[in-house]
């Protein structure tokens, strides 16, 4: 059977990293077993959904580079969901109930007082067809609930938190669809899941007790039931679920300047207890993808961890990958000798800047400046076709006895600027002759 997993956003907003996370392992798995990954998009709730959301879901997965083999919108599907919705009446599956919020809430105070649990009573199954018919006549619209079987617990092998037991006696009737017709997220997502031939369903553990529901769902529509798996949440560095992690998106990334490659490198081994390794490629990630390695414990998510992923990531980009991102002139050379002092490529303008010039040098006392002197001197007449970094340091070396920090920190203050940086012997040739004598001799 092939290997059939989704991601299924509602366009509400923006996707965050919660999302991202589970766009991914759903991909990874789709791609490990050579299958498919689709996307769905769940805009039933049509006064909230959005196509600018949506615009925006695309792209983030495509900057991502999660690409998925079709697309369906829910809000497309209403004909489809009202055909499978009249087999469920028919088959008793589902009920009419007329109860409003004010009424159910008094009911569960009332079992929540004798110390049972909160559920719904399936008053409205006593009800006789006069008796809807009089309600209808009164102008009293029916909400629809889905009939749990009761005999049998509900069961299913979880990829992540293992054995799952769940007793329906202790569950309510979900509301499946509301007074007005429109529906509620159970139904139509099970339908899609059947329709699409989706295998494999990963989403976060506050999904578990719907899969509960939805299980027997499947079973009443007379399909199979897909393989479920339930990741832990993420959390802050703080330690617990928070709110910036709800909000923080794939645009917000982009401007800090993090890669496409260092969020799937963090989200693909966070929750595990395997390394965090930015030199493994997607595909390497890809085949040691699985779920049995993931822990039940929340997983944390640390922005300064993922800068650390981005920057391993960056050290490694050849120039060709970046090349686009770049300065205008800024050569392969120049990349080679300033990316493992990049935190993010956009860094490269200003160390291209130094390159370039003019830079700002600190001011030097008396005696810093007679050696930035000599210094110019040697370095007019060395070989600058010849390692001139070594040539220059090694000849003030046995002329002034210097070494050490006293040698290498002036001279590099005064041709960049800065106390540190790329390696000296890879600039030289790129800041060239005459600007290193200029910037040396101030």
């Amino acid at each position: 059977m092939t290997t059939v997993t989704r991601f299924a956003p509602s366009p509400t907003g923006l996707l965050h990293i919660g999302n991202i996370r589970t766009a991914l392992h759903n991909w990874m798995l789709a791609q490990k077993a050579g299958g498919k990954f689709l996307l769905r998009i769940d805009d039933t709730d049509t006064a909230r959904s959005r196509e600018d959301y949506v615009e925006g879901i695309r792209a983030d997965l495509a900057w991502l580079g999660l690409t998925y083999a079709g697309e369906e919108r829910q809000s497309a599907r209403f004909a489809i969901y009202e055909r499978q919705f009249a087999k469920l009446v028919e088959a008793g599956r589902v009920y009419r109930c007329y109860e409003t919020a004010q009424e159910l809430d008094l009911k569960r105070k009332v079992l929540l007082s004798r110390g049972l649990p909160p559920i719904y009573d399936r008053a409205a199954l006593a009800l006789t067809e006069a008796e809807h018919e009089a309600k209808a006549a009164a102008g009293e619209a029916p909400h629809w609930r889905f009939l749990l079987d009761r005999d049998e617990p509900i069961t299913w092998d979880d990829g992540v938190r293992g054995a799952q037991n769940f007793d329906p006696a202790t569950m309510s009737d979900p509301v499946i669809r509301r007074a007005d017709g429109s529906w509620l997220y159970m139904l139509p997502s099970v339908i899609d899941d059947i329709d699409m031939g989706v295998t494999q369903i990963l989403r976060g553990e506050d999904h578990v007790s719907n899969t509960a529901t939805q299980v027997q769902m499947f079973t009443a529509l007379g399909a199979p039931v897909p393989a479920f798996a339930h990741s832990a949440l993420l959390t802050g560095t703080e330690g617990k679920l928070s709110k910036r992690l709800g909000s923080l998106g794939v645009a917000e990334l982009r401007e800090q300047g993090i890669e496409p490659q260092a969020i799937i490198s963090l989200l693909a081994r966070l929750g595990t207890s395997d390394p965090v390794d930015p030199a493994l490629s997607v595909e390497e990630l890809c085949e040691s993808f699985n779920l049995s390695r993931f822990g039940r414990a929340p997983a944390r998510f640390d922005e300064a961890e993922l800068a650390r992923v981005n920057a391993g990531i960056i050290h490694r980009l050849p120039f060709a990958a970046v090349a686009d991102r770049l300065p205008e002139g800024l050569g392969e050379a120049a990349w080679d000798a300033i990316r493992p002092n990049l935190n993010t490529v956009a860094e490269a303008a200003d160390w291209w800047g130094v390159i370039e010039g003019p830079i700002t040098a600190p001011e030097a006392d008396e005696e810093t400046r007679a050696f930035l002197t000599q210094a110019a001197d040697v370095a007019e007449g060395l070989d600058w076709a010849n390692g001139p970094w070594a040539a220059l340091t090694g000849a003030l070396k046995e002329a002034t006895g210097r070494k050490g920090k006293a040698l290498f920190l002036p001279l590099r203050l005064a041709i960049t600027g800065m106390e540190h940086g790329p390696d000296m012997g890879a600039l030289l040739p790129l800041i060239g002759r005459d600007a290193v004598v200029a910037r040396l001799r101030g």
